[in-house]
């Protein structure tokens, strides 16, 4: 994949944070090189999130946001303070702005303890720097573990040492495996991906895009075929077959039980940090009512046809399985719910399109609205009764089953 194709749920994402006119605009230019908000010394200019992709070596590709100041006030200021906070639940490093004129005030320490809270990465950002004289005067009431620099956006000055730090701190983080640990360098993982009218034309969905990558990475082989030729396809004797959840049913009538066998949204949802609540919240099947309201939740925006997975096909295959008729409710994007209260079970796609604090902050807000949330490819292999072997390749979670 070209780095400019990239997508934003892999690149690392830096927040820009601040009160306004402390200059988020101008270091979002500056580190970018680039002329991309637009800066003005007008209180307010930025009402929304702005975004900016580009390379930070050694982190690699990464995701500027800048955010509208978080002590914008009146009702529409109000909404744009609630988008700014929302960005946190999305980024891995965050830029707290101040201007070197002024102190820090409630609204700069408190977008740090909020950093602090969530474990992320931060540096304070004392900009303007050329009109300090002398030493920025306030400092020590910045908690004592803060990395603290003094810039100049318009004169550019300090902004090499900021992305250099930036590099820093996002290449220190876990790489993860996707896969890649399930399997032994040299042996073969087969992967079932069926190609219908809902599957994109001339290439493959992201799932399967980094799916492939990591076994490379692993020093795997990797085999690819649609349902109909698995019978066939098996002759390459995979230590593992990885199928779209969709077809989870057929194919795992044809590969023996022998082979271990799991799905792409699985693996996300381990990749993104929910594969134990996800188990967790498909017990919750169990005990639904007729007339229950259930959420299903899409991180991406892609045009629905008859026969979605989402839409059409899990809400068919619960009823069927339940015997139960229920009301759904449908989201996508970044169009997760607020009030999750009046749901009784939400049922989450695998989330490659969202970062992993992204699906971990709707855990959180699910967690708090005592609403039990699954998976797409957790709920399919409970209702096609094959959870348990779903699950075999993760020894540790089989305590939950």
């Amino acid at each position: 994949m070209a780095l400019s194709g990239t997508p934003s749920s892999v690149r690392k994402h830096i927040g820009i944070f601040g009160r306004r006119n402390a200059g988020k605009s101008s270091l979002l230019n500056a580190i970018a090189a680039q002329d991309l908000a637009v800066v003005s010394p007008v209180k307010g200019t930025t009402t929304d999130v702005v975004s900016k992709a580009m390379e930070i070596l050694p982190a690699g590709p990464v995701l500027l946001l800048d955010t509208p100041g978080l002590d914008d006030d009146g009702i529409i200021g109000s909404e744009r303070v609630k988008r700014a906070r929302k960005a946190l639940s999305a980024v891995d490093a965050a830029l707290v702005v101040i201007d070197a004129g002024t102190a820090p005030d409630s609204t700069d320490l408190g977008i740090i303890r909020a950093v602090k809270e969530r474990s992320i990465p931060y540096i304070v950002v004392i900009n303007k720097s050329d009109t300090l004289k002398g030493e920025y005067g306030y400092k020590a009431m910045f908690p004592s573990d803060s990395l603290i620099m003094e810039v100049s956006a318009a004169g550019m000055k300090g902004i090499d040492e900021l992305r250099t730090a930036l590099g820093r701190i996002l290449a220190g983080g876990d790489d993860k495996p996707l896969v890649r640990d399930l399997f032994s360098p040299g042996e073969t993982v087969l992967l079932v991906i069926p190609i219908d009218k809902s599957a994109p034309k001339g290439r493959l969905i992201l799932p399967q895009q980094q799916t492939i990558r990591d076994i490379l990475d692993g020093n795997g082989e990797v085999v690819m075929v649609k349902e109909d030729g698995l019978e066939r396809a098996l002759s390459s004797n995979p230590s593992l077959v990885i199928t779209d959840s969709q077809v989870f049913g057929p194919v795992s009538k044809i590969v023996p039980e022998s082979i271990p066998l799991t799905s792409f949204s699985i693996l996300f949802a381990r990749f993104k940090g929910g594969l134990e609540s996800s188990v967790r919240g498909v017990k919750s099947v169990e005990s639904l009512e007729d007339g229950d309201r259930i959420l299903i939740a899409e991180g991406c925006t892609h045009h629905r046809q008859c026969g979605d997975i989402g839409r059409d096909k899990i809400p068919r295959w619960l009823e069927a399985k339940t015997g139960k008729k229920f009301s759904f409710d449908f989201s996508s994007g970044t169009g997760f719910p607020e009030d999750l209260s009046p749901y009784s079970l939400i049922v989450h796609c695998g989330g490659c399109m969202l970062t992993e604090g992204e699906m971990g902050a709707r855990r959180a807000e699910a967690g708090k609205s005592g609403v039990p949330m699954t998976n797409y490819g957790i709920l399919i292999a409970y209702i096609n009764g094959i959870l348990k072997r779903s699950l075999s390749v993760f020894p540790d979670i089989q305590s939950l089953l």
